[in-house]
């Protein structure tokens, strides 16, 4: 499964060089990470962030907090032993409530020894779930503990084996799990004490056992910094990881072919995005021809750039122009296209609301508001909640010029920006219908249409049409949840006088176009008998689903097959 993994990750990363060389040309400017997700940019405050670490540490189930049985008392991560010790049959240990997931890649935990206690017999190490836990870790099988009294390592036996300096109070100890290799080592105040056990099982468990009185740790999980610097030995494994996928070397038999199957890969990727001047380059230069007419990929070009310019309106008019009975045929993707227009009038976008056809950048929430203060100069308006002032700038969102070959930036890439969810090529039509030329004027103004009453009245009578289909929607194909949210969400910009700084302001992003015009691209390709996804695309998902076997399988490899990583150039 690694190798297959490893096999389709180099060949993804030599299409992405060949598409960031072809970005680099004239083609297409400005595409440089074109298989990345779209960027998330976190603004979170501490307590923000700490809920975020906590929610992914509870969904990935990461060991973070011991399971305490009542041997132990615990308070605050800190464990101590409150038995007997006479014997070794007094020994107690206790492990953690979730055992280290292979994701992990390299898991590392601390153990501070705040008191030794009367002999100072303490174990820190590993546990399978269904070791004994009245025993000191490394004493069974499937257990494994580096033990403070004689400084020995114990690995599924009573009888221990010289491995390290004994430990006493004040002392840090760390140990940490090589998941690439299958391999444990221990540290001690910060320093290596080098590789202690070696083909290690799955699915253990971090565990600490204590035996006489007084004995006292404390665990640290990640939760405080640690002593030992982790980073270098994580960054070396992602580094090593990573070059086994670069240097995976090519198949000595078929070379040719191989290369041609990476030629088609980007060729048709670039087709099925709309890149068509890019694509002709490519494909002239490496031999390849277009299964889909030349006038079909005009066809499909056109709708998107009308739709990633915000035109919303003219792309549901030239599709049905170019494509009939398309939209009627998916009722939900034309439900989709025209919550999206909703949005693009609000932002000022769309042609419906655009003087002279030309998008500007202000709100129509400004041209309300304006036209209703003109119509009571009291400035009463409590009908349509709209008397907050507006506070800051909304981005400037310009598209500029659209050439002939749609541009792949990083900031607007056609649905480029998430391989798993962009959608496919072709439609075999042709059609006179001349270039679209979008041009977006930019306005330091925050007064959409200048005020203009007719398109604010557009807007609203707009507004009331698209819930009357959601009704009639809902009353003929049943409810859908994901229909009902994205209504509410472009009804919500309504109730804010600057809905770029609101809640539901990211439906405003350019970005987000890229999801329906990416489904509308399915669908026109669909309708073609043609495939949805390039195989590229197809390939990426491909790998993503390997790294998850990888993970249900236990192959520690896969914390550091981070696919977009991988392929990034």
């Amino acid at each position: 499964m690694y190798e297959r993994m490893v096999f389709v990750l180099a060949s993804l990363r030599r299409c992405t060089t060949a598409l960031v060389l072809i970005s680099s040309s004239r083609y297409i400017p400005l595409a440089k990470y074109v298989f990345l997700s779209p960027p998330i940019h976190l603004c979170l405050s501490i307590f923000n962030m700490f809920a975020l670490v906590t929610e992914i540490l509870v969904r990935y189930r990461i060991p973070i907090v011991f399971g305490f049985t009542d041997s132990f008392k615990e308070s605050r991560g800190r464990t101590l032993f409150p038995g007997y010790g006479k014997t070794h049959k007094d020994a107690a240990s206790v492990r953690t409530t979730h055992s280290i997931p292979a994701a992990c890649g390299l898991y590392y935990f601390e153990v501070k020894i705040v008191s030794k206690g009367r002999d100072g017999y303490m174990g820190i190490g590993l546990s399978a779930s269904g070791v004994n836990v009245n025993r000191l870790p490394g004493w069974d099988k499937h257990s494994y503990g580096y033990h403070g009294d004689d400084g020995h390592s114990f690995c599924s036996s009573g009888t221990g084996q010289p491995y390290g300096p004994t430990f006493t109070t004040g002392d840090v100890i760390g140990c940490g799990v090589n998941l690439v290799d299958n391999t444990a080592f221990y540290t001690k105040n910060g320093h290596h004490l080098g590789i202690a056990f070696t083909d290690l099982p799955p699915n253990l468990f971090p565990t600490v056992g204590l035996q006489t009185p007084g004995e006292v740790v404390d665990a640290n999980f990640g939760q405080l910094p640690f002593v030992f610097d982790i980073g270098d030995m994580i960054n070396e494994l992602r580094v090593r990881t990573r070059l086994q996928i670069i240097n995976y070397p090519t198949p000595d038999h078929g070379q040719g072919q191989w290369q041609a199957i990476l030629h088609r890969m980007v060729c048709t990727y670039l087709v099925h995005h709309g890149y068509l001047d890019s694509a002709e380059a490519f494909a002239s230069s490496t031999g390849q021809v277009f299964e889909e007419d030349y006038n079909s990929i005009k066809n499909r070009q056109r709708v998107i750039k009308l739709i990633l310019s915000g035109r919303i309106g003219e792309a549901i008019d030239t599709t049905n122009r170019l494509y009939p009975g398309l939209l009627d045929r998916d009722p939900d993707l034309l439900f989709a296209l025209k919550c999206r227009q909703f949005v693009e009038m609000v932002n000022g976008s769309d042609s419906e609301v655009c003087q002279n056809g030309n998008p500007n950048q202000t709100s129509v929430i400004q041209s309300t508001k304006a036209y209703v203060k003109s119509a009571n100069p009291a400035g009463t308006v409590e009908e349509m909640n709209i008397n907050n002032t507006i506070n800051g700038t909304s981005p400037q969102f310009v598209n500029g010029q659209i050439e002939d070959d749609v541009e792949m930036e990083e900031s607007s890439v056609t649905g480029v920006n998430e391989i798993d969810n962009s959608a496919n090529q072709s439609q075999q039509q042709s059609s006179n219908i001349a270039d679209v030329t979008v041009t977006c004027n930019k306005s330091n103004k925050k007064q959409l249409c200048g005020g203009n009453k007719q398109a604010i009245e557009k807007m609203l009578e707009f507004g009331k049409q698209l819930y009357s289909q959601s009704v009639h929607l809902r009353q003929q194909y049943g409810k859908n949840e994901s229909n009902k949210k994205m209504l509410q969400d472009a009804f919500s910009l309504l109730a804010y006088s600057n809905p770029w700084n609101s809640p539901v302001g990211w439906q405003l992003n350019p970005q987000e176009r890229e999801t329906v015009c990416a489904r509308l691209n399915s669908a026109i390709l669909e309708s073609s008998n043609l495939s949805r996804r390039p195989p590229l695309e197809v390939a990426a998902s491909h790998a993503r689903e390997l790294v998850r076997l990888m993970s249900a399988n236990g192959l520690g490899a896969c914390g550091f097959a981070v696919v977009d990583n991988i392929i990034q150039y």
